[in-house]
């Protein structure tokens, strides 16, 4: 059963001199435990999409069906609730709170759900372990290296448990071998946990591992592969 549905979708923006349809007419679904990429050039509804899927940003048209529910007949209060509760964020500038350890940005999004400090505690636990950070816990964003920074993010958003993952260019500001890092845990998290990950990337080390890659051009879904990988 698909736990996204999307029907119809659109995005589109007024500018001053020319319509600009960042996403046209997206119809797609996602299953659990999928590890899919949303590839294309710059300009071709990525991000868009994402912020589409994830419910910071409103349609112009079509729907975005989570779980059987319409996120777009959700009030902006209740849309809040909806994010912190089933759906994990990680963004390419990192976005962690500076004056807070690694442990503490993890257990935050629990603590926005009510989590007692000792499921908290366990869960922050766990998933520092699971991404190699477990004796950096105790320190700020300031002193992990930009590829450590990016396994916290990974971690907060898996703290909530929530139905899938969506990660914007994760790998963009890292070298290398932490980028290759990065994504050997969410690889292993995927297929150990069953944790639905989609990526909006340009990275080919992103689109390698991938089990199912779209292709995005002008808004609009231009290929939609399925890979044994």
């Amino acid at each position: 059963m698909a736990i996204i549905e999307i029907k119809d979708l659109s995005k589109i923006y007024d500018g001053s001199q020319i319509e600009v349809r960042a996403v046209d007419g997206i119809n797609l679904t996602f299953e659990k435990g999928e590890f899919t990429a949303i590839v294309g050039p710059s300009g071709s509804g990525k991000t868009t999409f994402l912020n589409l899927l994830g419910g910071l940003d409103d349609p112009t048209a079509g729907e975005v069906i989570i779980d059987g529910v319409n996120i777009g007949n959700l009030s902006s209060g209740r849309i809040i609730d909806f994010r912190l509760r089933n759906i994990g964020f990680i963004f390419q500038a990192y976005n962690l709170i500076p004056v807070l350890s690694a442990e503490e940005n993890v257990e935050f999004i629990m603590e926005l759900q009510g989590k007692t400090k000792k499921e908290r505690k366990e869960r922050s636990n766990e998933l520092l372990e699971a991404v190699g950070l477990a004796e950096r816990r105790s320190s700020r964003p300031a002193k992990l290296s930009g590829g450590q920074q990016q396994r916290v993010a990974v971690a907060r958003a898996l703290a909530s448990k929530p139905k899938f993952v969506l990660a914007d260019e994760p790998t963009a500001n890292l070298d290398s071998r932490s980028a290759e890092n990065l994504l050997e845990i969410m690889e292993k998290l995927n297929k150990d946990e069953n944790i639905t990950f989609i990526f909006s990337t340009h990275d080919p080390r992103v689109v390698r591992k991938a089990r199912r890659v779209i292709t995005l051009e002008d808004g609009k879904v231009m290929k939609d592969e399925i890979r044994l990988n």
